[in-house]
């Protein structure tokens, strides 16, 4: 296998739970419990912005209602994106990818940008984000890893954007799997913890795909992928786990 640039622990949307996800304040305190990858959640709006979200609806994460892709940035902009979460997070806005992009580069910090199209919009949403990313982190050392559990948004990404690595995001080990990751030329596989044993360590091996964890918050689920030696751990529990603990 080639080399992997990327540190094993990944904080899950930012901070996971302690601060509003996918805001730069939630990467903002994930860095200081000592991150230094994030994971995060992008979309596109109605007029072509990439920015951070999890939901395809506004309700759960800001003081906005319905589909957000069908919002333009300026309407998106404008909403609280904090409240949801505690009084000391008002007023935090929705993130840009360019706006984490510029923190990450000046902070040293690596992201794993997962493509979360609003449903039928899987091909222009993996085309916008990888166009976006490839700009974002042009000349940079080591550039983003893209994810998707939509094959097709990362077909779209491959397509835009083919030098900027990819994983394929499991849930269930679905039919087909294999040759989809195989198609996509992807380099990891990030699967539901619990679903990693001893064969499904060695199918990717030998596929030549690194091993993805989401989203671990126990010290027994987070042991059993040590042991398992599995290359990455995305996390909300950054309070509770050590980056830099080389275990």
């Amino acid at each position: 296998m080639k080399p992997w640039p990327y540190p094993r622990w990944i904080a899950h949307r930012g901070a996971g739970k302690l601060a509003p996800e996918n805001t730069l304040a939630a990467f903002r305190l994930g860095a200081q419990h000592g991150y230094r990858m994030f994971e995060c959640d992008a979309k596109l709006s109605a007029d072509g912005q990439v920015f951070l979200l999890h939901d395809a609806t506004l309700e759960r994460t800001t003081n906005g209602s319905g589909t957000a892709g069908e919002l333009p940035w300026s309407a998106l902009s404008r909403l609280d994106a904090g409240s949801w979460h505690s009084r000391g997070f008002a007023g935090e806005p929705v993130c840009t990818l360019e706006a984490l992009s510029r923190w990450c580069l000046a902070n040293a910090c690596l992201l794993n940008i997962e493509i979360k199209p609003t449903p039928g919009q899987e091909h222009e949403t993996g085309t916008a984000v990888a166009r976006e990313a490839a700009r974002l982190w042009a000349g940079a050392a080591t550039p983003p890893l893209l994810t998707s559990f939509r094959p097709e948004a990362l077909a779209a990404a491959q397509a835009a954007a083919p030098h900027l690595p990819r994983g394929l995001l499991l849930d269930s080990l679905w039919n087909g799997w294999e040759g989809f990751a195989q198609s996509l030329e992807c380099v990891a596989l990030v699967c539901n913890h619990a679903l990693w044993d001893e064969a499904l360590l060695e199918k990717a091996r030998s596929m030549g795909l690194r091993q993805l964890s989401y989203t671990v918050n126990d010290e027994w689920a987070a042991q059993r992928l040590i042991a398992l030696g599995t290359d990455g751990i995305i996390t909300d529990a950054v309070d509770r786990f050590a980056p830099a603990d080389p275990s």
